[in-house]
């Protein structure tokens, strides 16, 4: 899977979360989940929770604590399946 395929994927996921809806379409490696899609810390577990398993890999807390933006979570997830 590129790039892009994972943002689109990653973009899904947060969709339900997301209370900025030009970012969202916007989104890119550099989008923040707090800062620019408004997606609340609690929300926040939720999206990683969601990204376990539409991607079927653990994240632990400090991975968890890496998903802050688009960048990194896609690094999280890039890390854990190369490890599957």
């Amino acid at each position: 899977m590129n790039k892009d395929e994972s943002i689109q994927k990653l973009k899904k996921i947060v969709k339900p979360y997301v209370k900025n809806e030009e970012a969202l379409e916007n989104i890119n490696e550099n989008t923040d989940f707090i800062n620019d899609l408004n997606i609340n810390s609690a929300n926040l577990v939720d999206v990683i929770l969601d990204v376990e398993e539409v991607f079927d890999i653990e994240i632990d807390a400090d991975s968890m604590e890496k998903m802050r933006d688009v960048q990194s979570a896609l690094m999280v997830i890039e890390e854990k399946l190369a490890a599957k």
